[in-house]
């Protein structure tokens, strides 16, 4: 097993493809256009392969705030549908873990919609906590 950041744009035609399995409504274009502004923020993603098979992924960004002080934020975090349950995930969350207290993150969160129960009982496996509520309202 391998952990590379995706760079080249061969890289992120793959990451598209596995992308898509979590965010099922995205269209290249709109991944395209939003992956352009994401970047520009900051925004990376981290991959693993298992023999030169990308298996999971973890998009990630580096915050601060008042609340969260210097954290990673997972945007993102989807292992192929048919490798599931082998334990990629946990590896990946775990480098990246490893790479946020490298770069002097205090903590690490996420979002998970209220339906992806068993993603709830993964993230709890993995020691993260319940912390908040997280609210939305669309603007338009």
């Amino acid at each position: 097993m391998e952990f590379r950041e995706a760079v080249t744009q061969q890289d992120w035609a793959k990451v598209y493809q596995l992308l898509i399995e979590l965010r099922t409504d995205l269209s290249r274009e709109g991944y395209k256009s939003l992956l352009k502004d994401m970047k520009s923020e900051g925004y990376r993603v981290f991959c693993l392969y298992d023999e030169e098979e990308l298996v999971s992924l973890a998009g990630v960004i580096i915050r601060t705030n008042f609340y969260s002080k210097r954290h990673v934020f997972v945007y993102d975090l989807v292992t192929a549908s048919s490798v599931r349950s082998k334990g990629y995930g946990r590896k990946l969350l775990q480098f990246v873990e490893e790479w946020g207290k490298g770069e002097g993150c205090e903590t690490i969160g996420l979002d998970s919609g209220l339906q992806r129960k068993d993603a709830h009982r993964f993230y709890e496996v993995m020691e993260f906590s319940k912390s908040s509520y997280a609210f939305r309202k669309n603007l338009f």
